[in-house]
């Protein structure tokens, strides 16, 4: 057959992909629902039938990778605790389909992985466009909120269990490297009109470098981000650490920030405290606008000569005060000098302070800090940021949750388990016979080209008509 198509270019392979490809989604979507309603009717055979009474089916659709799906399924009668009635699914139940909603664990990880990478609108158009599933914004931005909820609702959890003294960590380290920034992003009402910026808050830990990697591979990286109040921040910060890590026995936390107040001040006097580089060469460029004093104050700063760089914008500061209120030469000159002095102690890496910290575990080697910047852009900025993008705090926060958790390559583990239901009791194989199981007259083919090609047996053409296969025969036969 296929050498008849292609030899008379009947049909080209871009149109026979797609027929292809749309049967297919077809015969999935008959397949799911045989193996769904099989399953419904093995739950109501094994059921105990004094406590749930069969009030008849109910029809419904589930979303899938292949398109929806609708099938019937069983609703009981059976009795709450405290002596009311319900009404309940044991297929829902079973496959756990209350989680996240009617809709298919690879469905939601396919949108959620491109969602993290693309706005809501170019999202929806993908799916559609390489699924069997048609979705719209809206479904692909309500999938992202209730996901971030969860993440949100599973990051308080674990700071309950921090407060009660059960924190899971158990793993052993000497030395954690921790390091803060915030992303501000443009925001919007409900009304959609322009509001102030607001600072969304991203952490950092790892335990190290790995040793010989030209990349700078960090070890066991784990970030954290959210539009939370800082206080709130900390306490999830600190909890995510605790679940990872046995904290009482971390000799040493470094930190590298950009010396906000809301970073340093929940921290341990103990805790070695550096001021961030970027944000130090980022200041520099931002306060002096001459060329010749940013170049003057970086070069003391890298000869590590701090007083005599304090010193320099200080006079430099004094040397274009002006009565002009336009010229504000003096005044950021002032505000850098204010920055820097306010984190003196923190200007040079500890590394270049004579600071000693317990030695590293075997495969990890400790280099200067700085990498926030960078897990910044990786992480969050590309997505949101730029392209004219504003968020609500909510918007934002949800789908900060779910960039942090697929860059700590927890995204799809996040989502089964919201997702992921029961595995089917009813093999594929008995799905596919029931498909095939009974046989239909052949027709004759009359007005096809190909109906002495199509005449030899074909179990899929041969059996009883379904939707499926009458998809099938209308593309090709």
């Amino acid at each position: 057959m296929m050498k008849s198509i292609v030899e008379e270019k009947l049909v080209s392979f871009k149109t026979l992909e797609q027929k292809v490809f749309k049967y297919v989604c077809e015969l999935g979507r008959e397949i799911t629902r045989i193996m769904l309603e099989n399953y419904d009717g093995e739950l109501a055979e094994g059921r105990d039938k004094s406590q749930y009474r069969d009030k008849g089916k109910r029809i419904t659709t589930i979303k899938t990778v292949y398109g929806e799906v609708s099938y019937a399924r069983r609703v009981y009668q059976t009795k709450l605790e405290d002596g009311r009635n319900a009404h309940v699914y044991l297929l829902d139940e079973a496959m756990h389909m209350e989680k996240i909603g009617l809709i298919s664990t690879n469905l939601a990880e396919k949108i959620a992985m491109t969602v993290t990478e693309s706005p809501y609108r170019v999202t929806a158009d993908i799916i559609s466009e390489t699924c069997g599933q048609s979705i719209s914004h809206a479904g692909a931005w309500d999938l992202v909120q209730r996901l971030g909820e969860r993440i949100s609702a599973e990051e308080e959890h674990a700071v309950k269990q921090m407060e009660a003294g059960q924190a899971e960590g158990k793993k052993e380290i000497p030395v954690l490297f921790e390091e803060m920034d915030g992303v501000w992003l443009c925001m919007q009402g409900k009304d959609h009109k322009k509001q102030k910026k607001q600072e969304l808050k991203v952490f950092t830990m790892y335990e190290g470098w790995e040793v010989g990697n030209k990349e700078s591979r960090l070890v066991n990286k784990v970030m954290l981000a959210g539009m939370e109040s800082s206080s709130l921040f900390h306490e999830k910060r600190e909890a995510l650490i605790e679940k990872t890590y046995n904290v009482d026995e971390i000799q040493q936390r470094v930190l590298n920030g950009d010396g906000g107040s809301w970073i340093r001040e929940p921290y341990d006097p103990e805790t070695i405290f550096q001021l961030d580089r970027f944000h130090i060469y980022q200041e520099i460029k931002r306060k002096l606008k001459e060329k010749e004093a940013q170049k003057a104050v970086t070069e003391l700063f890298e000869a590590k000569q701090i007083d005599q760089m304090l010193e320099y914008i200080r006079i430099y500061a004094d040397s274009v005060a002006s009565e002009d209120e336009a010229d504000k030469r003096s005044r950021d000159a002032g505000k850098l000098l204010e920055y820097l002095s306010n984190n003196k102690e923190g200007l040079l890496p500890w590394k270049e302070r004579g600071i000693k910290i317990p030695e590293a575990k075997a495969g990890i080697v400790y280099r200067n800090m700085g990498v926030q910047e960078n897990q910044n852009c990786t992480a969050v900025t590309l997505r949101m940021k730029h392209r004219r993008m504003r968020w609500s705090e909510n918007g934002a926060n949800n789908m900060a949750k779910a960039l942090y958790r697929k860059e700590n390559r927890e995204l799809t583990e996040t989502i089964e388990r919201y997702t992921d239901g029961l595995v089917f009791t009813m093999q594929m194989q008995e799905a596919v016979k029931c498909l095939s199981a009974a046989k239909a007259p052949k027709k004759d083919g009359k007005g096809n080209p190909y109906a002495e090609t199509l005449r030899h047996h074909m179990p899929l053409l041969d059996a009883m008509q379904t939707a499926a296969r009458k998809a099938f025969r209308e593309a090709f036969v």
